[in-house]
């Protein structure tokens, strides 16, 4: 919650019923601390909780009666095929397995969200493609991921590298941070976006080389239609196109 704040506070500032979306909410833990701590209280804003497994929902959404929290709003969807509102500030997934992590990133920025928080989880989609072996990097680089576990570990980093460059590309200044100690979870990394910019056409240089380097394709950038680098030059540094912040 402590760095969620700035997000929801701006947003809360700015708009009279903000509109926060958990994608892959599971329990909704997460969506009814957000609303006890910044929503309960507040004249308006809506907070969609959307989650695959109907016992789950049904959990949350009776749950959600008994504490009176009447602006939680439930909808049993999988990511790729749920109804999604108009206009998103805050989009925020924690522990999207795999390419639904992707599916929620891919939401956040088709909708503009002002904000988009992510704590990625068992990405295993770049290392397969990694396996197949299409890369154009040195013969030395790939030992990197040469070996079972080290492609694993290798795949999560470079899937996550560029989750952040594909936010990036498309105008969000981003943060990447520990969420929690080791101890408490392997899976603690967390990608914070705000977006500033219409896009970043330096980042989208950069983003389609990597594409192109490690021959991969995540669910992300397929769902945004970026393909991998041709021969043209990547543009200068200062080519950025910008827009009046959100």
């Amino acid at each position: 919650m402590g760095l969620l704040r700035p997000a929801l506070e701006d947003i809360q500032g700015r708009h009279a019923s903000p509109v926060v979306v958990d994608a892959g909410s599971g329990n909704a833990y997460l969506g009814f601390i957000l609303y006890e701590l910044f929503l309960k209280d507040a004249e308006g804003g809506v907070l969609l909780n959307v989650e695959g497994r109907p016992e789950l929902t049904q959990r949350a959404k009776e749950r959600a009666g008994r504490l009176g929290f009447s602006r939680m709003e439930f909808q049993t969807a999988h990511l790729e095929s749920a109804q999604w509102p108009e206009r998103i500030h805050l989009l925020m997934a924690l522990h999207a397995c795999d390419t639904a992590t992707d599916d929620a990133l891919a939401v956040a920025i088709q909708k503009g969200a002002d904000y988009v928080a992510v704590v990625p989880c068992c990405q295993a989609e770049v290392a397969t493609q990694l396996k197949e072996g299409r890369a154009a990097v040195e013969p030395t680089l790939s030992l990197l991921y040469q070996h079972p576990w080290h492609r694993r570990e290798f795949g999560s980093h470079l899937t996550n590298v560029l989750r952040a460059l594909t936010l990036e590309s498309f105008g969000y200044q981003v943060t990447v941070t520990e969420l929690t100690g080791w101890e408490h979870s392997l899976k603690n990394e967390l990608i914070l976006g705000r977006r500033v910019h219409r896009e970043n056409r330096q980042a989208r240089a950069k983003l389609e080389a990597m594409l192109g380097a490690y021959g991969v394709r995540p669910k992300l950038t397929r769902l945004l239609g970026v393909e991998p680098a041709s021969s043209t030059p990547a543009p200068p540094a200062a080519d950025i196109t910008r827009t009046t912040p959100v």
